[in-house]
């Protein structure tokens, strides 16, 4: 078994973002409940293949040999999940409520690579 990083990537200039910001208050609430147990769902379909149970991601600083700024990117949040391989590890996220429901756009893979000489 393989061990992968996914990232829910969103922005705010998105046109599902757009749209799910025009909604009224009570259609956005119905929506959220309905996507928060649908994520809870997910998490419990496939609690055997989640190590790292993960969750929303805030604001950005990035630390360079510039020294630390503020800095943003689209990672909205992360879950480490293990597969026998990248593509089943991707499956895993098909239909997901973060862009099946919320206004998300996609939830990025990566497999986590052991570290060289280790």
């Amino acid at each position: 078994m393989k061990t992968f990083l996914a990232t829910y990537l969103g922005s705010a200039e998105s046109r599902n973002r757009k749209e799910w910001d025009q909604l009224d208050e009570a259609t956005r609430q119905k929506r959220t409940e309905a996507g928060m147990k649908a994520w809870g769902e997910w998490m419990t379909k496939h609690h055997a293949a989640i190590v790292v149970e993960g969750g929303p991601l805030g604001k950005t600083k990035r630390a360079s040999a510039a020294g630390v700024s503020d800095t943003k990117n689209n990672m909205t949040g992360f879950v480490v999940v293990r597969a026998e391989s990248q593509e089943a590890a991707a499956r895993l996220f098909e239909n997901h409520p973060h862009f099946a429901i919320f206004p998300g756009e996609s939830v990025e893979i990566m497999e986590c690579l052991p570290i060289p000489g280790r």
